[in-house]
């Protein structure tokens, strides 16, 4: 089993968790600017609602900027002023911390999502088999939405699947490539894209499609979102956050929409 890493928590500071505890939140609220995150998309609904929550919690704003993760990664490595990332896989991480964009001792994982393909939601079908001729026969003349397969996770994650099942050979030349996961979803919301490939949670959160297939978890990499601390902005204000994420306090606010959390129990052990 994935399991988040303790390295950073471990170094939070005790300021930070007598806040987490409700002690004194105005305190560590008192003066102190927004905590500034950059986060994948699909982690919009979810991560919004648990900003909130630590918001009413410790006084303490935040603000996200949602995006392509090795967009994002990239924005840090050129001089971003954020304090926290959360990327949708290893790989967009993997830059910012080669890059110094990142503090490697406070990178753990968060959470796990599905892949997903999806249609509109009248579309005349409820399941679709991953096979050629079905994908074929559901695209018509249409398009399969999802993310840049070169610099989107979801986009990878998707490329991987159909190579994996065969599928890339005749998916590829109808691909609609957007920027970010949740811009790929809105062309099929649209009826833009008959078909696209997204997270569950992104299906989830959006009313006006469903998901007509879900790809074996065993056809491309774990989607694993890791988060880490970038050393700017207050860093007790970040190590408040990063704790509020990673201690369960946030679970409900992710789980709701979908995501699998990693074990906290086995991980503050």
């Amino acid at each position: 089993m994935l399991k988040r890493t303790l390295t950073s928590l471990s170094a939070m500071t005790v300021a930070a968790t007598s806040v987490l505890a409700g002690n004194s939140p105005s305190a560590l609220a008192q003066a102190k600017p927004a905590i500034v995150i950059f986060a994948a998309a699909s982690l919009k609904n979810a991560l919004d609602d648990a900003s909130a929550q630590f918001t009413a919690k410790t006084g303490i704003k935040v603000e996200i900027s949602y995006g392509g993760s090795l967009a994002l990664a990239r924005q840090l490595d050129q001089g971003a002023n954020a304090g926290i990332f959360i990327s949708a896989d290893q790989p967009s991480m993997d830059f910012a911390e080669q890059h110094h964009a990142v503090v490697a001792s406070s990178r753990f994982n968060l959470l796990t999502n599905r892949l997903v393909v999806i249609a509109s939601k009248d579309a005349p079908f409820d399941a679709l088999p991953l096979t050629s001729a079905d994908m074929a026969k559901a695209l018509g003349n249409g398009r399969l939405a999802t993310g840049d397969v070169k610099s989107v996770p979801v986009g990878e994650y998707a490329k991987a699947s159909l190579i994996k099942l065969g599928l890339w050979p005749s998916i590829e030349p109808h691909l609609a490539m957007a920027d970010n996961v949740r811009a790929a979803m809105v062309l099929v919301a649209r009826k833009e894209a008959p078909l696209g490939i997204v997270y569950a949670t992104d299906a989830h959160a959006e009313p006006k499609v469903k998901i007509v297939a879900t790809f074996p978890d065993n056809s491309h990499a774990p989607i694993v979102y890791p988060a880490a601390a970038t050393g700017k902005g207050d860093s007790q204000a970040n190590d408040a956050f990063m704790k509020f994420l990673a201690n369960g306090t946030a679970d409900k606010a992710f789980e709701s929409q979908g995501f699998h959390m990693l074990d906290h129990a086995k991980a503050h052990s």
